[in-house]
Formats: structure tokens, sequence, C-alpha cells
């Protein structure tokens, strides 16, 4: 008996019950259509926020104090005190970094912005006046504040979109003050929105100079970050090399593994990323396909029952000469067949909804999200399909095949 003859014969048993199919078929679909959409959505928020990082520049090193974290237990550690102004001046050196072209202390936090009566508690940055060239982030009114600024402690304050809206609303922000823990600040310039989505949200920030946020703001006297750029991205690995060679000797450090500060790039940041956020949609998609299971298991009950009513139709066919390897060929066919149809809708469902998804989260974000529906995940729709139809279909057909031809059609 030829395969085509007993696809055929497949078909029509599928055809006889038409509504008990498409139920069967709707658990597979379900499950699919949530795998697409989270390793869709996955994709898109990995391409986002390493496009974000790519946006800031090859060049840009970050240098960060405590020990760089390998697991839960180390991100205690990143919360030190080991980058000071001492530091900061041995890299401005240069005899000791000469590929690096220049280097911003960073400090940060959060704090109530008040205006009149209108209050929010932005992200407060403190830095220099290298902020706008190394983050790409210029006022579109006003401007950044000076070096001179920073070294007289300046009350001068650039903020992001958001927080224009949230104090001033559709009033003239530029040359008002605002009050931050207590101390007025000057606005001098104002960040164009750049959406939630960013790498890092300037839109929702306070950027004052670094001198005056650990003075008056934080109260201390260590920086959160060092954020460098090497001349040239030829340079960037030797300029890190130099960087940790420096910090080691300001630090009076001759073991690395006793390093208190790590040092990283943005190719350093695109692979952590990358990492995370594949771990991320695997562990989702995982969940999603838990429901998968259910379905199997639906298909597992609904060909039971299509056995147990076709009995006389699998005696029949065994009194004709159809082998038992016919018959289980046949009701695996129609179990595969129900899973795969399940995997194709549920792939199409999936990648429409993650279309939509795109399209909304651009709205609302105000970046790009980019609509892909990864191969990977087509070729996992339509193999976990296949393959739980396999699993899930062979004891039916297994009990299908054992059937004695003659008490089959006995059954009544």
């Amino acid at each position: 008996m030829t395969l085509n003859y007993l696809l055929k014969t497949a078909l029509i048993g599928l055809k006889t019950n038409k509504s008990r199919a498409i139920l069967t078929i709707l658990g597979i679909t379900i499950g699919i259509t949530a795998i697409i959409t989270v390793m869709s959505l996955g994709k898109g928020a990995q391409n986002l926020i390493l496009g974000q990082v790519q946006g800031i520049g090859a060049k840009v090193i970050a240098i960060a104090p405590g020990r760089q974290p390998e697991g839960m237990t180390d991100f205690a550690s990143v919360f030190t005190d080991s980058l000071r102004a001492k530091d900061l001046t041995a890299l401005e050196r240069k005899e000791n970094v000469p590929h690096l072209s220049r280097i911003m202390p960073v400090v940060f936090g959060s704090d109530t912005a008040v205006y009149d009566n209108n209050i929010y508690r932005p992200t407060i940055f403190g830095v220099s006046s290298m902020f706008a060239d190394i983050y790409d982030a210029y006022p579109s009114e006003g401007v950044i504040f000076s070096d001179e600024e920073v070294k007289s402690y300046a009350d001068t304050v650039v903020i992001g979109a958001k927080l224009k809206d949230k104090l001033f609303g559709e009033s003239q922000a530029l040359g008002q003050k605002i009050k931050i823990k207590g101390k007025s600040f000057k606005v001098i310039g104002i960040l164009p929105k750049k959406g939630a989505g960013s790498f890092i949200n300037f839109d929702d920030a306070a950027i004052i100079p670094y001198t005056t946020a650990q003075q008056y703001i934080f109260g201390i006297k260590y920086f959160h970050r060092l954020a460098a750029e090497a001349d040239t991205e030829a340079n960037v690995d030797q300029t890190v090399a130099d960087i940790k060679t420096t910090l080691r000797a300001s630090h009076n450090i001759t073991d690395p593994t006793k390093d208190d500060f790590f040092v990283e790039t943005q190719a350093d940041a695109m692979k952590t990323v990358g990492t995370i956020t594949n771990v991320l949609t695997l562990f989702l998609a995982a969940i999603a396909a838990i429901s998968l299971l259910v379905g199997g298991v639906g298909i597992m009950n609904i060909m039971l029952v299509s056995v147990t009513e076709r009995t006389r139709e699998i005696g029949l066919r065994k009194a004709i000469g159809a082998t038992d390897a016919n018959i289980l060929t046949q009701f695996l066919l129609e179990s595969v067949i129900l899973t795969c149809l399940g995997g194709i809708l549920g792939i199409t469902f999936g990648a429409a909804i993650s279309l939509l998804a795109s399209v909304v989260l651009t709205k609302v974000l105000n970046q790009t999200w980019g609509f892909t529906v990864p191969l990977t995940a087509v070729l996992l729709g339509l193999g976990v399909s296949a393959f739980i139809g396999l699993v899930f279909g062979l004891y039916p057909a297994r009990q299908a095949s054992r059937k004695s031809p003659i008490e089959a059609l006995r059954y009544e």
C-alpha cells in the first residue's frame, strides 16, 4: 500500500470529523503562536537595544567600580567607591594612556525636581561638558554647560523632554529655575525626545555638572562611572589595556584577579546584551511551549476516540489486506497532519501579532521597533509541531494497528 494512498485515506478520515479536527488544531495553533510571538518580539527588542548601544559609538569605553559581575552574588561588589579623582587625573596623563582622546566622570542617582506646584523624580546625571559629544545627546534648545561651570560647581541643568513636559508642560522652560534636593538650578538646555527605548533614557533625566552633583546632591567624593573614548576604533583594545595598567598602579594592585574595577567596551556590552536577551527569549519561549504539551495530550485523546469510533473501519481494511504497518502509518499521518496545520497557522498568527506589536511599540516608545520573524522560530514551530504529532499520535496509532480484524468487524 503506497504512502500516497495512505495520505489520501488519512485526509478522508480527518474530513469526516471537521469540527473535532479544528478543535484539535486550535491547541497546537495557540502554543506555536505564543512561541513565534515571544521569539519575534525578543529579537526585535535585542535589535533595538543593540542599535542603541552601537549608537553610543564603538570608541566609547566604560570604566566601572567593583568586580565585574559574573553571577547574582557579584552584583553587590559593583556598588563600591573605588573610582576617585586621583584615578581620573592618572588616566588624563598622556604618557599613561596615549590613545585616550577624552574621559568623563559620571555620577547618577534619583531625586525630586520641583517647579511651582509640579513635582517629578527624574534620574540625575552628573557629567562634564563632554557629555553631548560622547553620548551624541545635544540640546535641541539652549546649550550644555561649559568646563568653567563644571569647575565652579555651577547650578545649571539640562533637562530631558519628558522632565520638561512634567514640570513645565507647554510653557517656556529655558531660563527658568527648578529645585533639586532644595537647591535651585537654572535650565540652560533641553534635550530632544529620544523615547523610552533608548539604551540610556535621557528623556527622564536632569543633567548637571558632576562637581555640583557630588557636592550638593549625592554628597560623595567618588565616581559611579568613567566614560572614556579612544582616538580610533583600532586603538580601543590598546586603550583598554593602558587603562587597566594605570588603574592597577593607582590602586596598588599587582594581581589582576584582585581588580576593584572593570572596563567594558561597546563590543563587550553588545555581547552581554545579546546573551541576556537570548536567554530571556528562550526562557519565555519554553514557558509558552508548555501549552504545546496540553495540545499534545488533546491530540492523543482525540485520536484515541477516533480509533474507537473507527474500529469497524479498521477491521474492514485489515480484512481486505491492510497490514498493521499500514494502519499505524495512516493514524500517524492523521496526527502529524493535524499538528503541522496547527503549526502553520500558529506561525502565521504569531507573525501577524508580532507585526501589530512592532507598530504599536514603535509609536509608544518613539523608537523603531523592527519587525522580524527569526528563521529559527519558524523551523522550531514546524519541527515541534511534527514532533508532537509523532509522539502523541504514536500510542493511538499503535492501538489501532493491534486490533484484531475479526473482533473489529464484530464491534458495534
